[in-house]
């Protein structure tokens, strides 16, 4: 008989015949990291020359370097160019609704307390239709991080002006061009309550990189806004901010206080193309903690109890 091998398996015989296959996985300190071949799913469709495609990259980078398995990877996005992101990436996620990532992101990590939980949208889904999610999962401090690649226009519907399109931007919908003041990302997000705010542009990767990995350390709900050009609709929004078409890539300065609120605010407010790094970082308790204590709390009244007895007991109390 053929002598099968299985990966990470043992295969008990009985009379020369395989009777049964249990799993043996090996601990995650013999496991090999991931490579970009085995984390890559379908073909970016992304116009060429899309930032995006940094993004992308860095994060399978970010993935081996921390040695994420399959079974952990949790990558979450709402619609738009950006939020094609799970698709390109075999593992688990969702290319959920549009505006509505962060809601569906919470619930996975509220749920699975043992996941970082990944989130990429743009500056649509992350401001306009999705505004209101992203203040509320900012407050409440919800474990995860959230990558907003911002290209200061909707590319996926063909150039309309966006939440953060500059004024004097000329779209579809502003013809003669935008007259609203454009949101700023990094201050919405620490008014909001994020604890901790960064800014990074897709064409510094070991930046990119950087800000992802300190992310994902935060213990808390972390937002990056990266600078993604859309090469199609937006060309050259942000060369003042790329030292290889003449700009000037400023980091923050190292005697910034990050837990300084409103130094981060004002911070946040020097004339574009702004600086980039960590703006704001200071840990207070979560969403995740907080309702881990709530149910630990209730848990310890109806010590001995099964499950339907506690539900008995609450439809007693209905009566």
């Amino acid at each position: 008989m053929t002598n099968l091998s299985f990966p990470n398996t043992v295969l008990p015989r009985t009379g020369g015949q395989i009777s049964s296959v249990a799993i043996a996985p090996l601990p995650d300190s013999d496991r090999k990291p991931l490579t970009k071949k085995e984390v890559s799913a379908d073909h970016p469709t992304w116009c060429p020359g899309c930032g995006d495609f940094s993004v992308l990259a860095l994060y399978f980078k970010l993935i081996e370097r921390r040695k994420i398995w399959h079974e952990k990877i949790t990558t979450v996005a709402g619609i738009g160019c950006s939020s094609r992101f799970p698709y390109f990436v075999q593992a688990h996620g969702a290319h959920f609704i549009h505006g509505r990532a962060l809601p569906f992101a919470s619930g996975v990590s509220l749920s699975r307390p043992d996941l970082h939980v990944f989130v990429f949208g743009g500056d649509g889904d992350a401001f306009s239709i999705g505004g209101n999610h992203f203040t509320h999962t900012a407050r409440k401090n919800i474990k995860m991080t959230y990558v907003v690649m911002d290209n200061f226009v909707y590319g996926l519907t063909k150039k309309q002006t966006s939440p953060t399109s500059p004024i004097g931007f000329k779209s579809k919908t502003d013809v003669w061009g935008s007259t609203d003041r454009p949101i700023n990302p990094l201050k919405q997000a620490i008014t909001a309550g994020a604890t901790f705010v960064a800014r990074t542009t897709h064409t510094n990767p070991n930046h990119v990189l950087e800000m992802m990995e300190a992310a994902m350390d935060h213990d808390g709900f972390s937002f990056i806004e990266c600078l993604s050009e859309c090469v199609e609709f937006y060309e050259g929004a942000f060369d003042a901010a790329n030292p290889r078409k003449g700009g000037k890539f400023e980091l923050v300065p190292k005697e910034h206080d990050v837990t300084d609120e409103y130094a981060a605010y004002k911070l946040a407010d020097v004339p574009w193309p702004g600086q980039f790094g960590i703006f704001y970082k200071n840990p207070r308790p979560t969403k995740n903690a907080n309702e881990a204590k709530l149910i630990a709390d209730h848990r310890a009244k109806v010590t001995g109890l099964a499950d339907w007895q506690i539900l008995q007991k609450n439809f007693d109390r209905m009566k």
